[in-house]
Protein backbone atom coordinates (compact mmCIF):
# COMPACT_ATOMS: atom_id res chain seq x y z
CA UNK A 1 0.00 0.00 0.00
CA UNK A 2 1.42 3.39 -0.97
CA UNK A 3 1.71 5.74 1.97
CA UNK A 4 0.90 8.75 -0.24
CA UNK A 5 -2.60 7.40 -0.86
CA UNK A 6 -3.15 6.96 2.86
CA UNK A 7 -1.96 10.51 3.53
CA UNK A 8 -4.35 11.89 0.92
CA UNK A 9 -7.31 10.12 2.56
CA UNK A 10 -6.31 11.36 6.00
CA UNK A 11 -5.93 14.93 4.74
CA UNK A 12 -9.41 14.82 3.19
CA UNK A 13 -11.01 13.46 6.36
CA UNK A 14 -9.11 15.58 8.89
CA UNK A 15 -9.06 18.75 6.80
CA UNK A 16 -5.37 19.36 7.43
CA UNK A 17 -2.34 18.95 5.17
CA UNK A 18 0.33 16.51 6.33
CA UNK A 19 3.67 18.33 6.37
CA UNK A 20 5.96 15.60 7.69
CA UNK A 21 6.25 12.03 8.85
CA UNK A 22 8.81 9.68 10.33
CA UNK A 23 8.89 5.98 11.02
CA UNK A 24 8.50 4.87 14.65
CA UNK A 25 9.54 1.48 15.92
CA UNK A 26 6.45 -0.45 16.97
CA UNK A 27 5.22 -4.00 17.20
CA UNK A 28 5.35 -6.65 14.51
CA UNK A 29 1.63 -6.36 13.75
CA UNK A 30 1.56 -3.09 11.77
CA UNK A 31 3.71 -0.31 10.29
CA UNK A 32 3.88 2.77 12.53
CA UNK A 33 4.64 6.42 11.74
CA UNK A 34 4.43 9.77 13.45
CA UNK A 35 2.82 12.36 11.18
CA UNK A 36 2.75 16.14 11.47
CA UNK A 37 -0.12 18.33 10.31
CA UNK A 38 0.19 21.89 9.00
CA UNK A 39 -1.26 23.26 12.26
CA UNK A 40 1.73 21.79 14.13
CA UNK A 41 -0.12 18.91 15.75
CA UNK A 42 1.17 15.36 15.63
CA UNK A 43 -0.64 12.03 15.30
CA UNK A 44 0.34 8.37 15.49
CA UNK A 45 -0.43 6.37 12.36
CA UNK A 46 -0.69 2.62 11.99
CA UNK A 47 -0.93 1.00 8.56
CA UNK A 48 -0.56 -2.47 7.02
CA UNK A 49 -2.46 -4.44 9.67
CA UNK A 50 -2.21 -8.19 10.04
CA UNK A 51 -5.92 -8.55 9.16
CA UNK A 52 -8.74 -6.34 7.86
CA UNK A 53 -10.67 -6.00 11.13
CA UNK A 54 -7.68 -5.61 13.47
CA UNK A 55 -7.68 -1.80 13.63
CA UNK A 56 -11.43 -1.67 14.29
CA UNK A 57 -10.99 -4.08 17.21
CA UNK A 58 -8.07 -2.10 18.61
CA UNK A 59 -10.02 1.15 18.31
CA UNK A 60 -13.01 -0.34 20.13
CA UNK A 61 -10.73 -1.53 22.92
CA UNK A 62 -9.18 1.90 23.33
CA UNK A 63 -12.62 3.51 23.41
CA UNK A 64 -13.84 1.00 26.03
CA UNK A 65 -10.97 1.96 28.35
CA UNK A 66 -11.12 5.67 27.53
CA UNK A 67 -14.78 6.06 28.46
CA UNK A 68 -14.03 4.91 32.02
CA UNK A 69 -11.76 7.96 32.57
CA UNK A 70 -9.65 5.77 34.88
CA UNK A 71 -6.38 5.86 32.97
CA UNK A 72 -5.11 7.62 29.86
CA UNK A 73 -5.26 5.98 26.44
CA UNK A 74 -4.72 7.65 23.06
CA UNK A 75 -7.83 9.10 21.46
CA UNK A 76 -8.95 7.40 18.26
CA UNK A 77 -8.95 10.01 15.48
CA UNK A 78 -9.66 7.80 12.47
CA UNK A 79 -10.09 4.08 11.87
CA UNK A 80 -10.50 2.05 8.70
CA UNK A 81 -9.54 -1.45 7.59
CA UNK A 82 -6.04 -0.30 6.64
CA UNK A 83 -5.57 2.86 8.75
CA UNK A 84 -5.60 3.63 12.46
CA UNK A 85 -4.89 7.26 13.36
CA UNK A 86 -4.39 7.97 17.05
CA UNK A 87 -3.56 10.92 19.25
CA UNK A 88 0.22 11.17 19.52
CA UNK A 89 1.28 10.94 23.17
CA UNK A 90 4.65 12.54 23.78
CA UNK A 91 6.69 10.37 26.10
CA UNK A 92 8.27 11.77 29.24
CA UNK A 93 10.26 10.59 32.24
CA UNK A 94 8.77 8.51 35.02
CA UNK A 95 8.77 10.42 38.30
CA UNK A 96 9.07 8.66 41.67
CA UNK A 97 5.29 8.29 41.94
CA UNK A 98 4.72 6.91 38.44
CA UNK A 99 4.24 3.27 39.38
CA UNK A 100 2.19 4.07 42.48
CA UNK A 101 -0.08 6.17 40.28
CA UNK A 102 -0.19 3.39 37.69
CA UNK A 103 -1.16 0.75 40.26
CA UNK A 104 -3.94 2.92 41.64
CA UNK A 105 -5.30 3.70 38.18
CA UNK A 106 -5.30 0.02 37.18
CA UNK A 107 -7.17 -0.80 40.39
CA UNK A 108 -9.75 1.84 39.45
CA UNK A 109 -10.05 0.36 35.96
CA UNK A 110 -10.61 -3.06 37.53
CA UNK A 111 -13.55 -1.64 39.47
CA UNK A 112 -15.43 -1.22 36.18
CA UNK A 113 -17.64 -4.29 35.99
CA UNK A 114 -20.05 -5.88 33.55
CA UNK A 115 -22.87 -8.38 33.81
CA UNK A 116 -21.04 -11.21 32.10
CA UNK A 117 -17.62 -12.43 31.10
CA UNK A 118 -16.21 -11.71 27.65
CA UNK A 119 -16.87 -8.77 25.36
CA UNK A 120 -19.27 -7.66 22.64
CA UNK A 121 -16.88 -8.89 19.94
CA UNK A 122 -13.84 -11.05 19.44
CA UNK A 123 -10.52 -9.23 19.04
CA UNK A 124 -6.81 -10.04 18.95
CA UNK A 125 -4.02 -10.89 21.37
CA UNK A 126 -1.03 -9.88 19.27
CA UNK A 127 -1.80 -11.39 15.86
CA UNK A 128 -3.83 -14.28 17.32
CA UNK A 129 -7.64 -14.11 17.40
CA UNK A 130 -8.99 -13.75 20.95
CA UNK A 131 -12.43 -15.25 21.47
CA UNK A 132 -14.68 -13.12 23.68
CA UNK A 133 -18.25 -14.13 22.84
CA UNK A 134 -19.41 -16.14 25.84
CA UNK A 135 -21.85 -19.01 25.30
CA UNK A 136 -23.92 -20.99 27.79
CA UNK A 137 -22.26 -21.14 31.23
CA UNK A 138 -19.29 -19.06 30.08
CA UNK A 139 -21.26 -15.84 30.59
CA UNK A 140 -21.29 -16.14 34.36
CA UNK A 141 -18.75 -18.87 35.10
CA UNK A 142 -15.20 -17.56 34.92
CA UNK A 143 -13.68 -21.03 35.07
CA UNK A 144 -15.65 -22.16 32.01
CA UNK A 145 -14.93 -18.95 30.12
CA UNK A 146 -11.22 -18.95 30.88
CA UNK A 147 -10.69 -22.62 30.14
CA UNK A 148 -12.67 -22.70 26.89
CA UNK A 149 -11.97 -19.28 25.41
CA UNK A 150 -8.39 -18.86 26.59
CA UNK A 151 -6.48 -22.03 27.43
CA UNK A 152 -8.26 -24.60 25.27
CA UNK A 153 -8.35 -22.32 22.23
CA UNK A 154 -4.61 -21.65 22.40
CA UNK A 155 -3.85 -25.31 23.08
CA UNK A 156 -5.85 -26.49 20.07
CA UNK A 157 -4.14 -23.86 17.93
CA UNK A 158 -0.76 -25.15 19.11
CA UNK A 159 -1.85 -28.68 18.21
CA UNK A 160 -2.87 -27.49 14.76
CA UNK A 161 0.52 -25.78 14.41
CA UNK A 162 2.34 -28.99 15.32
CA UNK A 163 3.76 -27.51 18.52
CA UNK A 164 2.34 -29.90 21.15
CA UNK A 165 4.58 -32.67 22.43
CA UNK A 166 3.69 -35.41 24.91
CA UNK A 167 4.78 -33.42 27.99
CA UNK A 168 2.40 -30.59 27.16
CA UNK A 169 -0.38 -32.92 25.99
CA UNK A 170 -0.35 -35.13 29.07
CA UNK A 171 -0.06 -32.18 31.42
CA UNK A 172 -2.88 -30.29 29.75
CA UNK A 173 -5.21 -33.30 30.01
CA UNK A 174 -4.63 -33.45 33.76
CA UNK A 175 -4.93 -29.68 34.08
CA UNK A 176 -8.38 -29.81 32.47
CA UNK A 177 -9.66 -31.82 35.40
CA UNK A 178 -8.08 -29.52 37.97
CA UNK A 179 -8.95 -26.10 36.57
CA UNK A 180 -11.90 -25.55 38.93
CA UNK A 181 -9.80 -26.49 41.94
CA UNK A 182 -6.99 -24.14 40.86
CA UNK A 183 -9.31 -21.15 40.40
CA UNK A 184 -11.44 -21.89 43.49
CA UNK A 185 -11.72 -18.98 45.89
CA UNK A 186 -11.12 -16.27 43.30
CA UNK A 187 -14.71 -15.74 42.19
CA UNK A 188 -15.47 -12.10 41.42
CA UNK A 189 -17.62 -10.04 39.09
CA UNK A 190 -16.26 -9.56 35.55
CA UNK A 191 -14.08 -6.45 35.40
CA UNK A 192 -12.62 -4.52 32.50
CA UNK A 193 -9.17 -5.81 31.55
CA UNK A 194 -6.52 -4.35 29.28
CA UNK A 195 -5.92 -7.96 28.26
CA UNK A 196 -2.25 -7.74 27.23
CA UNK A 197 -0.65 -5.82 30.07
CA UNK A 198 3.08 -6.18 29.55
CA UNK A 199 5.73 -3.47 29.73
CA UNK A 200 5.61 -2.80 25.98
CA UNK A 201 1.95 -1.81 26.19
CA UNK A 202 2.20 1.19 28.48
CA UNK A 203 4.04 4.48 28.10
CA UNK A 204 4.70 7.46 30.34
CA UNK A 205 3.48 10.83 29.07
CA UNK A 206 5.30 14.15 29.53
CA UNK A 207 3.41 14.75 32.81
CA UNK A 208 4.49 11.30 34.10
CA UNK A 209 1.03 9.81 33.72
CA UNK A 210 0.73 6.16 32.68
CA UNK A 211 -0.93 5.55 29.32
CA UNK A 212 -2.18 2.21 28.04
CA UNK A 213 -1.76 1.20 24.39
CA UNK A 214 -2.46 -1.88 22.22
CA UNK A 215 -5.29 -3.36 24.30
CA UNK A 216 -6.93 -6.78 23.97
CA UNK A 217 -9.88 -5.85 26.14
CA UNK A 218 -12.55 -8.08 27.64
CA UNK A 219 -14.36 -8.42 30.95
CA UNK A 220 -12.72 -11.10 33.05
CA UNK A 221 -10.83 -11.73 36.26
CA UNK A 222 -8.38 -8.95 37.13
CA UNK A 223 -5.78 -11.48 38.25
CA UNK A 224 -5.30 -12.29 34.55
CA UNK A 225 -4.16 -8.70 33.87
CA UNK A 226 -1.80 -8.64 36.83
CA UNK A 227 -0.26 -12.00 35.99
CA UNK A 228 0.71 -10.75 32.53
CA UNK A 229 2.75 -7.94 34.14
CA UNK A 230 5.07 -10.65 35.53
CA UNK A 231 5.86 -12.37 32.21
CA UNK A 232 8.57 -9.94 31.09
CA UNK A 233 8.85 -7.68 34.16
CA UNK A 234 9.06 -3.90 33.98
CA UNK A 235 6.61 -3.08 36.79
CA UNK A 236 8.03 -1.90 40.10
CA UNK A 237 7.00 -3.05 43.58
CA UNK A 238 5.21 0.30 44.01
CA UNK A 239 2.82 -0.72 41.24
CA UNK A 240 1.70 -3.84 43.09
CA UNK A 241 1.59 -2.29 46.57
CA UNK A 242 -0.54 0.66 45.45
CA UNK A 243 -2.84 -1.69 43.55
CA UNK A 244 -3.28 -3.90 46.60
CA UNK A 245 -3.96 -0.88 48.79
CA UNK A 246 -6.71 0.34 46.44
CA UNK A 247 -8.27 -3.03 45.53
CA UNK A 248 -6.83 -6.02 47.47
CA UNK A 249 -6.61 -9.31 45.60
CA UNK A 250 -8.32 -12.49 46.83
CA UNK A 251 -6.19 -14.84 48.89
CA UNK A 252 -4.15 -17.28 46.79
CA UNK A 253 -3.63 -14.95 43.81
CA UNK A 254 0.07 -15.83 43.66
CA UNK A 255 -0.83 -19.54 43.37
CA UNK A 256 -3.14 -18.77 40.44
CA UNK A 257 -0.61 -16.61 38.63
CA UNK A 258 0.81 -19.47 36.52
CA UNK A 259 -2.59 -20.48 35.15
CA UNK A 260 -3.00 -16.95 33.77
CA UNK A 261 0.57 -16.77 32.47
CA UNK A 262 -0.11 -20.02 30.61
CA UNK A 263 -2.54 -18.30 28.23
CA UNK A 264 0.08 -15.77 27.15
CA UNK A 265 2.91 -18.28 26.94
CA UNK A 266 0.77 -20.57 24.76
CA UNK A 267 0.03 -17.55 22.60
CA UNK A 268 3.74 -16.81 22.30
CA UNK A 269 4.30 -20.47 21.45
CA UNK A 270 1.80 -20.11 18.61
CA UNK A 271 3.22 -16.79 17.43
CA UNK A 272 6.95 -17.39 17.80
CA UNK A 273 7.43 -21.15 17.91
CA UNK A 274 9.27 -23.70 20.00
CA UNK A 275 11.36 -21.31 22.07
CA UNK A 276 8.30 -20.97 24.36
CA UNK A 277 7.52 -24.68 24.57
CA UNK A 278 9.57 -25.40 27.70
CA UNK A 279 8.00 -22.45 29.52
CA UNK A 280 4.50 -23.68 28.66
CA UNK A 281 5.33 -27.18 29.93
CA UNK A 282 6.73 -25.79 33.21
CA UNK A 283 3.61 -23.69 33.80
CA UNK A 284 1.28 -26.64 33.21
CA UNK A 285 3.25 -29.01 35.41
CA UNK A 286 3.61 -26.46 38.21
CA UNK A 287 0.07 -27.49 39.21
CA UNK A 288 0.51 -31.23 38.79
CA UNK A 289 3.33 -32.21 41.14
Amino acid sequence: MRIEGVFSRIEDLVGQKITGFKSISGGSIATTNQIRFENGRYAFLKTEPYSDDMFFKEANGLKEIRKTACIRVPEVLLVDSDVLLLEFIEEGRKDKDFFSRFGTQMANLHKISAGKFGFKEDNYIGATPQLNIAVNTESDNWCDFYYNKRLLYQYKLAEKNGLVGNELKNGFLVLEGRIEEILEGSEEKPTLLHGDLWSGNFICDKDSNPCLIDPAVYYGHREADLAMTKLFGGFSSDFYSSYQKKKPLPQGYDYRENIYLLYHVLNHLNLFGNSYYGHAVRLVWSYLH
